[in-house]
């Protein structure tokens, strides 16, 4: 698919087609069953200060929170008894952890649980990637937000968008599953930015790609920004409906690079409420309930009105399966390993 035809897809009338083509296409890939993956989100410290996220360094009016290495690995052992195949530890660039901690939290999870184990800790140097490879991490998530150097630059100031690239290639040469994704929405962003997004998923052959709308937390410098309309490559205004772009964008996505797992994202969750449930739909194949310790989920604020915050890790699994069970989808047995390589 050319950059053009996306860009059509992207703006079309109906999308009804290309939903329902995205489905057909996860069911020949991926089959009906849905992979659970337990988010633990073990800190809100963040040395970063991104535009747009609510945990940024320069946010004075959240209150911050550290599990330790002992809470992590239980609650990773209750992600395991609850049936998450894969537990996903998910933090702000937070220096207080030194690689050598991670490394025995992520070894302690190996040794006592069945659960493969993704990281998300963002950016760091190749040694230390390798060292967690070393100690049992599976996989990596880093997302690059958007595939535009310039629009990059103006949401995360403090960061580089070549060398978060230079990190996913890494991340690929030493064997992780990797996985990235990006925003929709964005401020400035144009429909020929989104379709440069997928483009380069393609490109990067990623296993598994987020996808999810821009909600902006109201403490940061992009606090005050709404806004539904984005241009084309031809600089013609478009109005479409955030999570209806979103959605276009999971179907293109599942569309071109077939067989990557999708997650039906807790951002989608959080702007329809039935998001989640649209986007598995058309194209997602993937959830990702929440396995932090219910005291601190209230912290993790990178954006506001976030789902299932005041729940327990126990009150997610009847509600993900009668979710599932609604659209005719099944909780998939195993780790939900890539389809495009196994874990080595």
């Amino acid at each position: 698919m050319t950059k053009q035809q996306i860009i059509d897809r992207l703006q079309s009338p109906d999308p009804a087609e290309l939903f329902a083509q995205a489905d057909r296409v996860r069911r020949q890939f991926c089959g009906d069953g849905v992979y659970l993956r337990g988010i633990i989100e073990f800190s809100n410290y963040c040395k970063r200060n991104c535009c747009y996220c609510g945990l940024r360094q320069d946010n004075l009016k959240i209150t911050r929170y550290r599990l330790s290495a002992p809470e992590i690995i239980d609650a990773a052992k209750t992600a395991d008894r609850l049936g998450y195949g894969t537990v996903v530890l998910q933090s702000g660039e937070d220096l207080a952890y030194t690689v050598f901690e991670l490394c025995r939290i992520i070894e302690a999870i190996k040794k006592e649980t069945r659960c493969v184990v993704t990281m998300a800790v963002g950016e760091l140097s190749r040694a230390d990637y390798a060292a967690l490879k070393a100690a049992g991490a599976d996989r990596y998530l880093l997302k690059i937000e958007t595939s535009n150097p310039k629009l990059f630059k103006k949401i995360k100031p403090d960061s580089d968008f070549n060398a978060r690239l230079q990190c996913l290639y890494w991340l690929k040469d030493l064997g992780y599953e990797v996985g990235s994704g990006v925003m929709v929405c964005l401020p400035g962003q144009t429909l020929d930015d989104m379709a440069s997004d997928i483009l380069l998923f393609e490109e990067l052959a990623l296993d598994m790609i987020g996808i999810g709308p821009f909600i902006q937390h109201p403490n940061t410098p992009l606090g005050s920004y709404s806004g539904d309309s984005y241009h084309n490559s031809n600089k013609i205004m478009v109005a479409v409906p955030g999570i209806d772009l979103t959605l276009r964008m999971v179907a293109l996505t599942r569309i071109i690079t077939k067989n990557t797992n999708i997650p039906a994202t807790t951002a989608v969750g959080t702007i329809d409420k039935e998001g989640r449930q649209k986007a598995l739909q058309c194209g997602a194949n993937i959830m990702m309930p929440n396995a932090t310790p219910a005291q601190y989920r209230k912290y993790y604020e990178i954006y506001p009105d976030k789902i299932c915050i005041d729940e327990k890790p126990s009150d997610c699994q009847g509600c993900i399966q009668a979710m599932l069970a609604s659209i005719g989808r099944h909780v998939a047995g195993g780790n939900g390993n890539s389809l495009k390589k196994s874990v080595r």
